[in-house]
């Protein structure tokens, strides 16, 4: 009876959340990266070279930084509909601001506003999903989740391409229409966050009674079988906590390829000769190599119950893709090795975030969760900027690859010396 009563309700939280989450991630990613779309042409239109766009690309990642833990703490707070809604309606006023800059100085400025407005998001739904989820479902939500990632990409990068096909419409450039249209979205879904998302399982009208004490049940047991026990999971004690800055630079170091490739993978296609529509389709490649790395990795992770592995597997194929990519340079071979490479960086979402909310509860849990992902999404601002340098100063992007190669590798060794030395357990239900 139990069995069923679960699948009833891990049926219901999967079909009543989990589409519009992705829904809104595929929104903010699309609004985070589409400016390496429009750095095809927006670069020569405000006169900026290949080193400050990597600049532009990498600060939205130092306002996310700066506001990430007062924002999670203020939707611990206040609620996570309200806050979700407030972060959706502000960065889409940001993300259609930015069809306006004219030059270096405000493109770095509204790149910034879009960090501080979008700041709290993620972290913000990964803490809002341990409101709903058992944690033994963990890894295959947060992965379905963050499939939004590759979605974003691979289908927002021949939607983007083909936007800027509009240059010219009512004397707006290609570029300037993208940032319209991809930013509108945001400006109005606060409505449906609203209508939508319960704050938490006793605000959900589609539970029933018996559905409702069965989950808030499970998620009662989850947080007393923590490794940290609540009165040791205070904010100050996250802060001092060696094991949480080893969890931050692991998913720097995910977070660093990850937006390094991103944010110039459109100009090192592009670079081969494709026109821009033609470089939009291929770059939808590689995504949906990471879609399936993603939805694979996560599934056996939950399967046999194990995070280290997968997570240093996953590491490890990054820094081997990657190190290819470099050393095939400008062939097709290396589009062929960022495949390979995006499989690991997408698959590294679901076996590591279950590892923080297996060690942290109560407010240390919103502070630790935020603090990972803020400090995390550092990487956001170097791998972006490692790229643009390295290109600046080379010529070419291997030198930059190479590089984000090895932080991957250092991610996949940290973890082995987090879980192993300090024995936190690698095999668990959550």
């Amino acid at each position: 009876m139990d069995d069923v009563l679960e699948k009833q309700v891990m049926r219901k939280l999967f079909f009543r959340l989990t589409p519009l989450l992705m829904f809104l991630f595929i929104v903010a990613y699309v609004d985070r990266v589409n400016v390496s779309f429009a750095a095809l042409t927006m670069n020569k239109d405000i006169g900026i070279d290949v080193y400050t766009y990597g600049w532009g690309a990498g600060i939205f990642f130092l306002g996310y930084f700066i506001f990430e833990i007062p924002s999670n703490l203020m939707l611990a707070k206040v609620g996570a509909r309200t806050w979700i809604a407030r972060i959706l309606f502000t960065w889409g006023l940001a993300a259609c601001a930015m069809a306006w800059v004219q030059g270096g100085t405000s493109f770095l400025a509204l790149r910034f506003l879009l960090g501080v407005a979008e700041a709290g998001f993620f972290p913000g739904v990964i803490l809002y999903l341990t409101f709903w989820f058992p944690a033994r479902y963990r890894a295959r939500i947060i992965s379905r989740f963050m499939l939004a990632i590759p979605v974003a990409l691979a289908v927002g990068a021949p939607v983007s391409t083909w936007i800027m096909q509009l240059d010219g419409t009512l004397g707006f450039k290609g570029w300037q229409w993208l940032f319209l249209l991809e930013g509108l979205p945001a400006v109005v879904l606060p409505i449906a966050v609203l209508k939508l998302l319960p704050d938490n399982p006793s605000k959900a009208p589609w539970l029933n009674e018996k559905e409702r004490l069965w989950l808030e049940k499970e998620l009662a047991s989850d947080r007393e079988a923590v490794v940290v026990k609540k009165a040791e999971s205070s904010i100050a004690k996250v802060f001092a906590n060696p094991i949480i800055w080893a969890f931050c630079f692991i998913y720097f170091a995910n977070v660093c390829t990850n937006y390094g490739l991103s944010m110039f993978l459109p100009q090192i296609i592009k670079q081969q000769g494709f026109t821009t529509m033609e470089t939009g389709f291929i770059m939808s490649i590689p995504y949906i190599a990471g879609c399936a790395g993603m939805l694979l990795i996560g599934y056996f992770s939950d399967r046999f119950k194990e995070r280290k592995w997968h997570l240093i597997g996953s590491l490890m194929i990054t820094a081997v893709g990657l190190g290819l990519a470099g050393w095939l340079g400008s062939t097709i071979g290396a589009i062929a090795a960022i495949c390979f490479g995006a499989v690991g960086i997408m698959g590294c979402k679901g076996p590591f975030w279950p590892l923080p909310s297996a060690y942290l509860t109560g407010a240390g849990a919103a502070a630790g969760i935020a603090l990972i992902n803020s400090v995390g999404n550092l990487g956001g601002f170097v791998g972006p900027y490692m790229l643009g340098w390295t290109k600046q100063a080379t010529g070419t992007f291997s030198s930059g690859l190479y590089v984000l190669g090895a932080i991957a590798f250092a991610g996949a060794l940290l973890t082995y010396v987090t879980v192993k030395v300090v024995k936190l357990p690698a095999k668990q239900n959550n």
